[in-house]
């Protein structure tokens, strides 16, 4: 059994967000602190995806993803948006043991979910919920 990526090592690690969040509220302090933009470069190397492509999931316009790339950190609900991205991510990872399979899984359309990617749906908190909910019935056997 692999041991699953964090949210953290996805966001960058240590280096990017300057700590090492392990509770939630660690979490919280870090996303109300905003997190820095160069999290969005390790999300994009480790997702394999476009600029573009992430800036949907997260839902936030692509034109502020590259305006806070410049500032250097996000606000406080884009830096949620991007937790929350990285934690179901992550949570994809954990149930199929390869990351590989996950980002095929979150890419592909998904009868379960309406027929779209899981990745589509990260723009919202529902929306994340019900891929989570997927995530836990694949992981125990059930149709998903």
């Amino acid at each position: 059994m692999t041991l699953a990526v964090s949210a953290e090592t996805l966001l960058g690690g240590e280096q990017v967000l300057r700590s090492r969040p392990r509770s939630p509220m660690q979490w919280i302090s870090v996303i109300r602190q905003g997190i820095p933009s160069a999290a969005v470069d390790s999300l994009v190397k480790t997702l394999h995806v476009t600029q573009s492509e992430l800036a949907s999931a997260l839902g936030i316009p692509e034109r502020t993803l590259a305006r806070r790339k410049k500032e250097g950190q996000f606000n406080s609900e884009e830096s949620a948006k991007l937790v929350r991205l990285a934690r179901v991510v992550g949570r994809a990872e954990e149930v199929f043991e390869d990351m590989g399979a996950a980002l095929d899984w979150l890419k592909s359309n998904n009868a379960a979910l309406s027929g779209v990617p899981p990745l589509s749906l990260l723009d919202t908190d529902i929306g994340a919920e019900a891929v989570l909910d997927t995530l836990g019935r694949i992981e125990h056997g059930v149709f998903a």
